[in-house]
This record gives C-alpha cells, sequence and structure tokens, in this order.
C-alpha cells in the first residue's frame, strides 16, 4: 500500500472516530433543543421520538370537530387513513369454530354486543370450548349468520373514512398507527420566558454577567500588571500569598461572606451577586503569566520614548493580550452565567426582582414538572447563550492554552 494510501485511510478513520464522538456529545443537546420543541403529550409518545411531531386532524362531514387520523387496517385487510370518530367502544372479538369444534382464531371479526344475538332462541346454545362452556352468537359476516363464540371482550374506537363517512370501521385505537407530520412549537419559549418572570431572571442574569466579567477584567489586568511588571517591596510574597487563596474552598467562605453581607445590608439585593465576585486571583494569575511573556524592551523602549505606564498598559499589554482576556473572560462569563449556589444563600426563592436564571429553572422544574418540553425550553435559554460565546471564543482560548504551552 503506498503512502498516500495510508495517510488517506488514517485520515477517513481519525474523521470517522472524532465524527461518533461528536455525535454522542451533541445527541443530549439536540434531544434538548427538539423537545424544548414539542406538545406536552408528544414528549410522552411511545415510542419516543426525536423531532417534534403532531397528530395530523381532518375536517369530516357531520362532525363539529377536526378527528384525529389514523392508519387502520380494515376488514379486507387494507390500510387506509381513517379519522377517530368514537372511542371506548366496548366489543368482543368473535372467532367461527373450526371442524373440531374450536374457535378458529384465523377468522376472528370485530362487533358490537349490540349487533349480535345469543343463538338457539329460548334454549341459548353453547359449546365446550377448552373444558369452558362458552355461549353461542349468530354474528352477521358478508351478509351471511354465521355461529361464533367469543374470544375476548375489549374496547375499540371507531373510524371513518374522511373521504366517504358512510365508510366505517372498529379497531383498537392503540394498535392503530397515527398519521403525524413534523412540526415545531417555538412559542413555548414565549410561554417559558413569561412564566414565573423569567424574563426578569434572564435579564438580571445578563446583567450580573456583564458586570462581573468587566469587573473581574479591570481587575485582574491591573492586578496582573502590577505584580508583572512594577516594583515594591514584598510584591512576591504578597503574590505568593494572594494566589494561596486560589485553595481556599468555596464552603468555607460562604458563612463569612453572608454574614458580610447582611452587615452591609446587601442580602436580597443585586450587589451582592456582583461585588464578591469582581476580584479573582485566578484571573491576576492569569494575566500576571501572560504580562511576563512580553518582552522587556519594548516596555523600556516605550518608557524612553516618554510614555507613561497607562499608555504602555492600554497601548502595549492589553492589545497583546487579547487570547488571554478572552479566556479569562469565557471562564468568568460560564461561571456568572450557571451560578447557582450562592445565589441561593444570598437571594430569597420569593423575590423575583433579584432572580437568576438558575433560580428561576430550579423553580420552573417543579411547577412545570408535567411539562418536559417547557422545563427543556427553559434549559435551552440557559444554555445557548454561553455556547455561542464560547464558539466565538474558542479560538483566543485555544490560542491562550497553545501559547502558554509552547513557551512554559
Amino acid at each position: 500500500m503506498s503512502y498516500r494510501a495510508t495517510r488517506t485511510i488514517r485520515a477517513v478513520m481519525i474523521y470517522a472516530i472524532l465524527t461518533v464522538f461528536a455525535a454522542i456529545m451533541l445527541f443530549p443537546f439536540l434531544v434538548m433543543l427538539f423537545t424544548s420543541l414539542k406538545t406536552a403529550s408528544d414528549t410522552f409518545s411511545y415510542p419516543p421520538r426525536l423531532l417534534p411531531t403532531e397528530q395530523i386532524t381532518v375536517e369530516v362531514p357531520g362532525f363539529d370537530r377536526p378527528l384525529p387520523l389514523y392508519n387502520v387496517s380494515v376488514a379486507s385487510g387494507e390500510t387506509k387513513p381513517m379519522a377517530l370518530a368514537e372511542e371506548n367502544i366496548r366489543v368482543g372479538i368473535f372467532a367461527p369454530l373450526d371442524a373440531a369444534g374450536q374457535p378458529d382464531v384465523n377468522n376472528t371479526v370485530i362487533r358490537r354486543f349490540g349487533e349480535v344475538k345469543v343463538a338457539g332462541g329460548a334454549t341459548p346454545k353453547e359449546v365446550v370450548v377448552g373444558g369452558q362452556t362458552m355461549p353461542v352468537y349468530e354474528v352477521e359476516v358478508n351478509g351471511a349468520i354465521a355461529e361464533m363464540v367469543v374470544l375476548t371482550r375489549t374496547a375499540v374506537g371507531k373510524f371513518v373514512n374522511p373521504a366517504n363517512p358512510d365508510e366505517t370501521a372498529l379497531a383498537n385505537v392503540r394498535l392503530s398507527q397515527p398519521v403525524t407530520r413534523i412540526t415545531a412549537h417555538p412559542e413555548n419559549y414565549a410561554e417559558v420566558v413569561n412564566l414565573l418572570g423569567f424574563d426578569r431572571a434572564l435579564t438580571n442574569t445578563a446583567m450580573i454577567t456583564i458586570l462581573t466579567v468587566i469587573g473581574q477584567l479591570v481587575t485582574s489586568v491591573l492586578g496582573g500588571y502590577a505584580f508583572a511588571r512594577l516594583k515594591f517591596p514584598g510584591r512576591d510574597q504578597i503574590f505568593l500569598l494572594y494566589l494561596g487563596t486560589i485553595m481556599v474552598p468555596f464552603v468555607v467562605l460562604i458563612i463569612p461572606l453572608y454574614q458580610l453581607m447582611v452587615a452591609i445590608g446587601w442580602v436580597n439585593a443585586m450587589p451582592a451577586l456582583i461585588l464578591p465576585w469582581l476580584y479573582t486571583a485566578y484571573g491576576t494569575f492569569l494575566m500576571r503569566q501572560f504580562f511576563i511573556t512580553i518582552p522587556k524592551e519594548i516596555e523600556e523602549a516605550a518608557l524612553i520614548d516618554g510614555a507613561s505606564r497607562w499608555s504602555i498598559l492600554l497601548r502595549i499589554f492589553i492589545p497583546a493580550s487579547v487570547p488571554a482576556l478572552a479566556t479569562l473572560a469565557t471562564f468568568t462569563f460560564l461561571y456568572a452565567w450557571n451560578s447557582f449556589f450562592w445565589p441561593l444563600v444570598v437571594v430569597n426563592t420569593g423575590n423575583t426582582r433579584a432572580q437568576v436564571l438558575t433560580l428561576a429553572l430550579n423553580v420552573l422544574r417543579g411547577r412545570a414538572s408535567d411539562s418536559p418540553n417547557l422545563i427543556l425550553a427553559g434549559a435551552a435559554i440557559a444554555i445557548i447563550p454561553p455556547t455561542i460565546v464560547f464558539i466565538l471564543a474558542q479560538r483566543y482560548y485555544v490560542e491562550s492554552v497553545t501559547s502558554s504551552g509552547v513557551k512554559g
């Protein structure tokens, strides 16, 4: 095998494997997205379907409402699209007796009990089948009367041919195949937004996320530049101490942080969701490490030309740090958008004015438990914005990781 053929086969196998894993990763997201466009009844359909569908209804003369359409097997063995006109009709499945006096299960018919009568008149005729005495009925089949026994009793539906309302058939509704079409119900999203103040939660989350991202970028850039370029007593010791705060678990900080919010009077208020997260040791560390990689000669040349520290930071360091800033912004956005525990602690669930998206989703999960389509529509609203942000910023994220990996 030639080298070119080997490379082609290897590339095809790699792309095939990657495609399979990509499909596995995307499948839950597609299930969420398509289910959010279904009706509540469609989410419980069996067998489950991925795409949203709805049953086709037709107008039939003589009925004041559209009737659902099914594919029904009629007496001739043919399958026809017929409309369901009546449900829960009590019927019997009748079978004729063969030469041995046993029911012929291959020639059964469905009849209402009002359409048959017991054979024998005043002395009802009976037969013994399998050791059990059974009455014999006179059943009309194709214009002739046949003696049959009841195999089972059940409930069926009455179906009408929409093209010929005089043609009817009795069939089991559960075993009949509904005639469906692919559809979508985007109004589920509007219903979720208008439900429980979800629009207010969405606005609050967007505002909190934007302010948190801007605040962390500003403080991290200033802190990172100070620890990377400015010389002052105890700089490295202070940085190590600040960096060590990353090892403190958040659960340890909850009670003192909550007491601080109570003392300030920010409980149930929006500032409690923003200000504690404007400063992060991780962001400062990330920007410091990136600023260190910028050659000092560039900064010294700017100082010789009379540039101030602010000018150097704004005109040299920040434009050169776009990948690191995009990475930090992406992480901060995802954390702020998906934050659940701290808002649960500091914001009362009944306070809809300061409620965020994660808390609203938690409430929606309980109140719309019988409507999975609405719950997944709310989940889609919460997931789609971070996904878009990650897709737009992933190029800078990869550049930042690659550059830090190459340069140590």
